[in-house]
């Protein structure tokens, strides 16, 4: 079953005891299909909560208990020394501490009073070491029953029905917290189900797309025991064999996302590096540029934890016997005295050995969206807001500007530093550089020439229900702007005389009263961290405050709301359209 309103509408879920009541306020959707619905006490429900579960194993190193975890910001004495842990990075530094010498008695301890997260997701203040003691063993012959091998992927929309079997809500769950609440609250037989396709993660970070109740039964409980919940006490990982270890380390390809080195940060210069662990003992770096460097690699596992040995001719900044301090889904952390860490995340879908057609096939299976252009220190991203790129097959490359095509030519080269991808668009120069490919993954391309970068992220609109759903609505008749709120400037320019016309082909024309054009832009909704859409009118339009990729909050037949976020949270800047 799929609603028209899958994952676009926020709206209110009342209290489930007034469902038989407002037959006017039923939700026009697809027929349901009864198999499809789930109640509180039903099979799924009660996966769908285990695996909604609050996790209190991620912080054992600090409370000893995977029954709760501690909210943060709190302060600890780990071996005399104070550390204030604002944040799950700062773990590292009480492991740090934990393991600088091997003889020493090791401790914990945690500055009163500090509040803890049941695994229902009650909050309760705790004052006491005794107290803490208590709480965690309130049910200590009971199992661990949270599910923590496979997570939903979220955002994701609810039905809620009546006694009638009519829709009266659709639900946008956002997080754990808020899908264990939503199925706790479930009571009296109230019927709900999921809007499918739901898409899984497994504890690797891999993914998989679910259709209906079966499959999602299916799906969890085939992972729900692939992976180690890591719910003991041992920060080091100790319970990891040897064997385990290094199975993990071969199992997929490894990008570097953090090093440093005698407390340098050297992260930007090992960026994206690609390492590959063989069964042989041989250890394959790919650079930005395409080098491929070999060494060797080997683990033990010591009294104090893992270890790994990494040997290079050439990398002498990762030679080193690195202690495996952290393994988590997708991703190892390696430390060693003296300020020296990498991080490594897992990278099953990337490809090793880049070859051009491999490169040309996946620039021309989609759109490609300019998500950031740097060139000679100047932001040139804007004015590529709503004008995707295509490449063709015949060496053409298109870019649609107010919903027009403009056309040129593209290239996928090999040259002694890697592959190179050739532009030349007329009126484009910013994009007519020979740009290095330092980084590809079916979903995005990085690239790098001479003190600029442009970052390329794929846009398949085909096949995507929501994406489809907003063309459609946008694509249907004239709209106005009902408001346009700036925070920076409350008394910002009223835009209600104009009329708005989006058009199918990406484009948009704005007309006056006379109904005489006024201006031209371009749109695009898109998928990324949700549900976007991009404005673009140009740097001198009169509309060039409604440049921008816009959050959309929700979106009905006649009316969209858009939200521009600042980098903590807050919302900046609101732009609502209302069809006339």
């Amino acid at each position: 079953m799929k609603t028209k309103l899958n994952l676009l509408f926020v709206l209110p879920f009342f209290a489930l005891t007034m469902f038989t009541s407002c037959q006017d306020e039923v939700i026009e959707i697809t027929e349901p299909d009864a198999q499809e619905t789930f109640v509180a006490e039903s099979n799924v429900a009660n996966l769908m909560a285990r695996t909604s579960t609050n996790d209190g194993s991620f912080d054992n190193i600090i409370d000893g208990s995977q029954e709760f975890s501690v909210n943060l910001p709190i302060t600890v004495i780990v071996n005399g020394v104070q550390v204030t842990v604002n944040s799950e990075a700062d773990f590292e530094r009480i492991e740090e501490i934990l393991d600088e010498y091997d003889d020493d008695e090791d401790s914990v301890e945690i500055v009163f009073p500090i509040t803890v997260t049941l695994s229902d997701y009650t909050e309760v203040v705790v004052n006491s070491r005794a107290e803490l003691d208590a709480l965690r063993h309130r049910s200590p012959n009971e199992e661990d029953d949270d599910i923590e091998c496979i997570d939903f992927k979220y955002p994701l929309s609810i039905s809620v029905y009546n006694a009638n079997f009519q829709v009266i809500d659709v639900v946008t769950i956002e997080n754990d917290r808020a899908l264990f609440r939503f199925i706790r609250n479930l009571e009296g037989g109230v019927l709900a189900s999921l809007n499918f396709p739901v898409t899984m993660i497994y504890h690797d970070g891999s993914t998989v797309e679910v259709h209906n109740n079966q499959e999602l039964e299916n799906v969890i409980n085939a992972a729900k025991d692939e992976c180690d919940e890591d719910d003991d006490n041992d920060h080091n990982d100790d319970d990891f064999t040897k064997e385990r270890l290094d199975n993990l380390l071969t199992s997929c390809p490894w990008i570097v996302h953090d090093i440093r080195r005698n407390e340098n940060d050297l992260t930007y210069n090992y960026r994206e590096y690609l390492m590959v662990f063989r069964e042989d003992g041989v250890v394959k770096v790919r650079a930005r540029n395409g080098d491929m460097l070999t060494g060797t690699w080997s683990t033990r596992l010591t009294n104090h934890g893992a270890k790994i040995t990494l040997e290079f001719d050439t990398l002498v900044d990762f030679t080193l016997e690195w202690f495996v301090y952290q393994i988590r889904p997708g991703k190892i952390k390696l430390f060693t005295q003296g300020g020296n860490r990498i991080i490594l995340e897992k990278s099953c879908d990337t490809v090793v050995d880049q070859t051009i057609d491999r490169i040309e096939n996946i620039l021309k299976e989609c759109l490609w969206v300019v998500h950031r252009l740097h060139v000679n220190g100047s932001d040139n991203e804007a004015q590529y807001i709503g004008t995707p790129l295509k490449f063709f097959a015949d060496g053409v490359v298109k870019i649609r500007i107010n919903g027009e095509f403009v056309s040129g030519t593209w290239g996928v080269f090999a040259y002694n530093a890697g592959y190179v991808l050739q532009i030349n668009l007329e009126g484009r120069p910013d994009l007519q550089l020979e740009w290095l490919i330092t980084f590809l993954e079916p979903n995005i391309i990085k690239l790098e020439a001479p003190n600029s970068i442009m970052i390329l992220k794929q846009h398949c609109p085909d096949g995507d229900q929501d994406v489809s759903y907003i063309k459609s609505v946008l694509n249907n008749g004239l709209w106005k702007v009902a408001m346009y709120q700036d925070a920076a400037n409350p008394q910002s320019q009223d835009y209600s005389m104009y009329r708005f016309n989006f058009l199918e082909n990406g484009g948009i024309k704005v007309l006056n009263p006379n109904n005489v054009i006024v201006d031209y832009g371009s749109w695009l909704p898109y998928r990324y961290e949700g549900l976007n859409l991009g404005l673009n009118f140009g740097s001198e339009s009169t509309f060039n405050e409604f440049n921008h990729r816009w959050k959309i909050k929700e979106i009905t037949e006649t009316r969209i709301e858009l939200k521009d976020y600042s980098a903590n949270g807050t919302v900046e800047r609101i732009l609502v359209f209302e069809k006339l």
